[in-house]
Parts: structure tokens; sequence; C-alpha cells
């Protein structure tokens, strides 16, 4: 949409003003003060004579007096320039005296009075050692003016930028033609509905009135990354066709205390102006997150968040004004500000469904020329978890990649590029294995694909690759056939098995040669899923249907443990439980499909990329021995 211009941050000086004339002005009289001050530190402050004259000592030019051989002596300050006679045999010279003293003062009065020399003085005027005498007195005033008025002007451009500097720096958004509305968000039929009543509110107020219905005054949208909250947001505002100000929480922060709260009552005092309007603050956990004891009345972040309190209680239920905010982590926002009366209403802006997921890639590849072997639906199933942002980047990456390879459409093969580029990382090709590491390799990954596919309760393998890709060596996809909102301790056993199926496979074969550290990210991978499933789960044998949550925050900020070491150390027995009770799982299925791991793993060794339909042909026939059932 169209953003309005916002006049209280967009002032201007007066036309054609410079401000910089004056300090230009400055600059030119000192650069011509210190060159006078150079010449006449350079001259001397005298005048420089005619001619080279051999200088005397004042007792010869008073002896050459006395003697009748001198015409006249010239007097300029202290220099004596003498002429001696024509008949005395002497050239021209040159002496100097005290400054401060007359010649009758030092020893020339008898030869002056006797007439034997004439003396002519020379009231001679020192322009260089004037304007030196005078820069010495103006310059410094000149200068010390100059730095004060300097220091005025920038004193009252900051007082004009701090006029602005407390309001609120909200996008405003109006009447546009081309607004968004809930026909542009695909998906979250769910939260568009609750979202919907918030239109009716803004469009019919007087309906909700009459029956004593309060208008909600704030409404939370939470969700992960990329859902499309901010785009929901902007959908209320488009289908309710009124003004909608749009800022992020972090541009209420300011190193100055009290600024974010002046921004906060300069947001409200706009929306209600130009009510009814919406107040869209994104990323709002970055002002309201929890208040402790660490806090204090002084902290600008909570004189921002206890200003955002008062004005949405302090509402009127007739000023149709409606607070929306956004934010992926609820967990982190203070209570103050999720109760009833402030935030009404909590959305749940959800990860797409397939269906949902269907709906938004149609959108995004609109009006992208598509081939005819682009199947859709497939890439929805394919994208299970992925977030309306993603299927975006998909969509765009797809549309490059076949730009790059000179395609008059985009193929199936640019969609799967771009879904494995996004997943995984672009292909490595300039990495360079060598045939024990590529075998090494191979049989990694066809350990995984090989207990993945026997286990029950596993996903089915969707592709198999030895090329690198991102920073792993080989990739094996688990593509589950539908969305699932759940998983049982079945599932995340098996996930847990055909995780530890590369490592095992490695060893298995290789023997200790095969314990490299290509698995690292496997074992990490176990690690964390198996310290969820017996502490955020209750999926331990002997902690069973226990909790215990580790995120607590004591009051030095730093995490501390709500259980004792004893039930710590029960906690580590579990995780390592699990972790070898994998291990033995995948160990009982490669050994029991031996053949048909060697069988994949020369596939690999061969194509380097195998599709599901080439993995099952492979894989048919294999069979899951006791040791790695859970249930029959």
């Amino acid at each position: 949409m169209p953003q309005y211009k916002n006049n209280a941050t967009g002032k201007k000086g007066k036309a054609g003003k410079k401000p910089g004339t004056f300090l230009n002005f400055l600059r030119y009289l000192s650069f011509f003060l210190i060159i006078v001050l150079f010449i006449s530190l350079f001259t001397g402050g005298s005048t420089v004579q005619n001619g080279a004259s051999a200088e005397k000592s004042l007792s010869e030019i008073l002896s050459y007096a006395k003697d009748d051989k001198l015409e006249n002596i010239e007097v300029r300050g202290d220099t004596l320039t003498v002429t001696p006679k024509a008949d005395s045999g002497l050239e021209q010279m040159t002496s100097r005296k005290d400054s401060y003293s007359s010649l009758y003062e030092q020893g020339f009065a008898d030869v002056i009075d006797e007439g034997k020399v004439a003396v002519t003085v020379v009231e001679d005027v020192d322009v260089a050692a004037i304007l030196l005498n005078a820069a010495s007195v103006i310059l410094p005033i000149i200068i010390l003016g100059g730095f004060l008025i300097y220091m005025l002007r920038q004193a009252q451009t900051m007082n004009s930028q701090n006029i602005g500097f407390g309001k609120a720096r909200a996008r405003v958004y109006g009447k546009e033609k081309h607004r968004v509305t809930f026909a542009d968000v695909a998906g979250n039929e769910a939260a568009k509905q609750d979202l919907a009543e918030i239109v009716d509110f803004l469009k019919n107020p007087k309906k909700y009135q009459k029956l004593g219905a309060k208008i909600p005054r704030g409404v939370l949208l939470a969700g992960e990354p990329g859902t499309g909250k901010t785009l929901m947001a902007r959908a209320v505002a488009g289908e309710a066709d009124v003004p909608f100000f749009s800022i992020s929480g972090s541009e209420f922060a300011e190193m100055f205390v009290g600024v974010g709260a002046s921004r906060v009552r300069d947001l409200f005092d706009k929306a209600k102006k130009n009510a009814p309007s919406i107040i869209f603050i994104d990323e709002i956990d970055a002002v309201a997150h929890k208040r402790d004891a660490r806090g204090g009345a002084g902290r600008e972040d909570e004189q921002t968040l206890n200003q955002i309190l008062v004005e949405m209680d302090g509402f009127d239920n007739e000023t149709g004004v409606i607070v929306i905010s956004a934010t992926n982590r609820v967990d982190m926002l203070d209570k103050a500000l999720l109760r009833p009366g402030r935030f009404d209403r909590h959305v749940n802006v959800t990860l797409p469904e397939r269906q949902d997921r269907v709906e938004i890639l149609k959108v995004h590849f609109k009006n992208k020329p598509l081939a005819d072997d682009v199947n859709l639906d497939m890439l929805a199933a394919k994208t299970a978890g992925s977030s309306g942002a993603d299927l975006a980047n998909i969509a765009n990456e797809s549309a490059i990649g076949a730009a790059r390879q000179n395609h008059d459409t985009i193929t199936s093969k640019d969609i799967d590029e771009a879904f494995e580029r996004i997943a995984i990382g672009p292909e490595r090709k300039s990495k360079v294995m060598n045939d024990k590491e590529r075998r090494i390799t191979a049989y990694h990954e066809a350990g995984h694909a090989v207990v993945g596919h026997v286990l029950p309760d596993s996903d089915p393998v969707h592709k198999v690759t030895i090329i690198p890709r991102g920073r792993t060596g080989g990739v094996t996809w688990f593509l589950p056939p539908e969305d699932r909102s759940y998983k049982n301790i079945y599932e995340l056993k098996d996930v847990l098995a055909r995780a530890m199926g590369g490592r095992v496979a490695e060893r298995l074969v290789l023997g200790d040669d095969g314990i490299t550290t290509g698995a690292s990210s496997d074992l990490q991978n176990i690690a964390e899923l198996s310290r969820e499933m017996v502490t955020a789960e209750g999926m331990g044998n002997k902690l069973r249907d226990q909790v215990f949550n580790s995120d607590e925050v004591n009051f030095f900020g730093d995490r501390a443990k709500i259980y004792s070491e004893k039930t710590s150390e029960l906690i580590d027995a579990e995780i390592e439980a699990l972790s070898k009770e994998a291990a033995k799982r995948a160990e009982a299925v490669l050994k029991a499909n031996r053949k048909s791991l060697d069988a994949l793993a020369t596939a690999l060794l061969e194509h380097e990329t195998l599709e599901e339909a080439e993995v099952a042909k492979i894989l048919k026939g294999t069979t899951l021995p006791e040791q790695a059932k859970l249930h029959e």
C-alpha cells in the first residue's frame, strides 16, 4: 500500500538559507591573519633594507664618527644606516642599537653636538607589526565568538530535531484501491474467522453497542515466524477500510529514558484522531517482556510498557481504536498485557496444513509460467512444517533456478531443486570426495534408509543422495504421508533408531574405521530429541508422565534447575537408555538386512541419487527382526 507522509517528522528549514556562510567567512579571515602572522615572523617586524651593507658594531661606528669619516646616520627604530664621506674610503654600513635608548645615551652626544656627523631619524610605520599586534588581540575574540555562535546554532538544530524525537514513527496506510483483504491471505481459516468479527466491530459498532457488547481493545496474533501475522493484520485493516498505523516494537526503544513512552502517547493520539483505526505493533515482545525484580521504574523499556498498558486500559469504548500485536514469543510477554481488557482476543496463526499449503502455493505461483509436469499437491505434501514465507521462498527460488537454466517455464525439477536448496543447502559440486569417503557416505545414508524403511512407525523414504549439500556429505529424506499434530512414543523411537542407522552401518561394515565425524549431526539430534522426550514429553521409562522444565530463570538471570541432583542423574540415565535402545534396534535391522544395505550402498555409489520408487524397489523383501520390535 502507498504510505502517507508523516508531517510531524518531515519538517525542513527555510528555503535558500545557508547556515555555513558565516563560518566560511571566519575561515577566510583566520587564514588571512595567519598569513600576516607568518610574514611578520619572517620579516622580524622591520623593513628590509635594499642592497648589501656591512654590519658594524656600535663602537666602531662611534670611532669612525670621531675621526670625522661619516656623512650621515639614518635611524629607523633600532637599525642604523651609516653613510660615510666620499674621501673616507669606507662603504655603507649598518648597525643596531638598543631600541629603547637614543644615540645620545650610547656615547654619540659629543660627535653629534660638534657636527661631525648628521643624524636623521625616520619615523617608519611597521604595518606587519601593527597587524600582528591587532591579530593577537582580535583573532582570539573572533575565534571565540565564532565558536559560541556555532554551538548556539548546533543547540538550535538539536532542539528542532528533538521536537520530533518523541513522535511515533509509524507507517500510516489509508483507504487505497489496492488494499490487502482476506482474499489475499491463503489458509489459516480459523484465524481469519476470529478476525472477521473484529472487522465487523469496526464497520458496525452500534450493532454491538446496543446489545451492551464492548469492542475488543486488543488482538494478539501469536505464531511461528513467517506464518503471515503481519499480512493478517493488514487484511483486517483492508477489510474494515480504516487507517492502519504500523510500527515495530523496537522502534519505541531509545537510549534516552522517556522517549519510548512519549512515542506511545503520540501514536495513540494519532490513532484516536483518525478513529475508527487500527494500531499494529509488530514484534511487541521487544518492549513488553516480563518485568522482574531486576527492573526498575527508571528503565526505558518498562516505562514504554507501562505507557502501553495505560493507553490500552484508558480507551473509551466508543473510540473505535483497536490494537493488533504480533509475536512469536508469547511466553516472554508481561502478564499485565495479556489480561482481558487489554488483549481480549488471542489468535493463533499456525503453520499451514496441507490443503492450506496448496492454496498458498497457488498464490505464489499465480503469475509464474509452470510446466505441465508441475504438481503443486505433491509439493504441498513434501513441505510439511513449512510456513507461508518458506513457500514463497520456494516459489521465488524455483523461478530463479529456471532462469539460471534458461528454461521458458518452471519445471518440476526446478521446484525440487529449490525445495532441497532451501531445506538443506545448495549442492556442493566442487567438493571432491575420495573413494573411501564416498563409500563411507554411501553406507551411512543407506543405513538411514534401510532402518527407516523397515521400522513400522517411521515415515517413508522419499529420496537418498550422496551428493554433498550445505554442511552435509549426503542426505536421506523421510516425508510423512500426511500432516500430523501429534507423534506417539513409537514414532519418536523410530526417529531415534533411523537417525542412529548411519553410524551403526558405518561401524558394521567398516569396523572402527567407520567411526567418523560424519555422524556428529545425527548424534546431536538424537541427544536433543531424547532429552525433549524425557524432560518435556514425559516419555522416560522410570520418569514416565513427569516433565522437568529447565527454562526457569533465577534472580540473577541464570537458568536454574528446579529439580534435585538425583533427578538430574535419572534424566541423564533415561537419555542414555533411549540412545542405546535406538542403536540396538538399528543394529538388529541392518544385520538382518545386510544384503539390502549392500545393494543400496552400491546403487548410491553408481547413481549418487535415488528417488523413492528406486529405493523401494531395492529394499523390497526386507524384514523386521524381533529385536527391533516395540509392539506387536
